[in-house]
């Protein structure tokens, strides 16, 4: 039986991208270490990783450049032999008052956000079914679901309302190939910019380990009755 734990983490060289494929390399899971800029942390992450005794590897692209990507999620495929799990990590984030954000601001966060996640999504849908068997799992944010003003962050909800929306899409299309896809949304994390922590019922921060774990639920060979679904790790934060 040919092993379905293959996976390309995106953005993996920092913060929850990091945790994330750490995490499946000590679960047995061959991972490739995607980044874009942050070579000598992603090197790092690939050895780290490599330590669970799997195969490792690190990978370059611009995730918003459709070629750069299908060229990332190929040589993903044939590097690992397949790919059954994709986590879709990088995304931008912008806090800027909707007055003042400029179209080239616009277009990063939607680029970042949402198209990236096409694209690469997209890419591996092949791989995924060759596979017979696979997970795609979309970051979003938590409240995005919600249609309330949000002057500050506008480009940002509005790119992971896109996420939550397209991954219903794939969900509904991709389970007759036992293919689920769902997003974890994060409210405010350990390395977040913005740290409101007076506005969080639980009162204290999300950690990369709250939010690993909704991915494992994901993963898990188990949970194929359950896609198209949105869990929020965010403490109560934007009920």
């Amino acid at each position: 039986m040919v092993s379905r734990k293959k996976a390309l983490v995106t953005g993996a060289a920092k913060g929850i991208g990091r945790a994330i494929v750490l995490d499946l390399a000590s679960q047995g899971f061959d991972v490739v270490v995607h980044y874009n800029r942050s070579w000598e942390a992603a090197k790092e992450v690939t050895q780290a990783a490599a330590a669970y005794g799997v195969k490792a590897v690190s990978l370059q692209a611009d995730v918003t450049q459709a070629e750069q990507v299908r060229h990332l999620v190929d040589t993903t495929a044939e590097l690992l032999g397949g790919i059954s799990v994709v986590v879709n990590n990088v995304g931008n984030y912008l806090k800027k008052s909707i007055e003042q954000v400029t179209p080239q601001e616009w277009q990063e966060i939607l680029n970042t956000n949402l198209n990236a996640t096409f694209y690469v999504s997209q890419a591996a849908l092949p791989h995924l079914k060759t596979m017979g068997w696979g997970r795609i799992i979309n970051l979003g944010f938590a409240g995005a679901q919600q249609s309330v003003a949000r002057p500050l962050i506008t480009p940002y909800v509005i790119a992971k309302n896109g996420i939550i929306l397209y991954t219903k899409a794939l969900a509904k299309q991709l389970i007759e190939h036992k293919i689920t896809a769902n997003v974890v949304s994060p409210g405010v994390v350990e390395n977040s910019l913005s740290q409101p922590l007076h506005e969080i019922p639980c009162q204290r921060l999300a950690t990369f380990d709250d939010v690993v774990k909704v991915v494992n639920f994901f993963v898990d060979t188990n949970a194929d009755y359950i896609t198209g679904q949105v869990v929020e790790v965010a403490g109560g934060w934007n009920l």
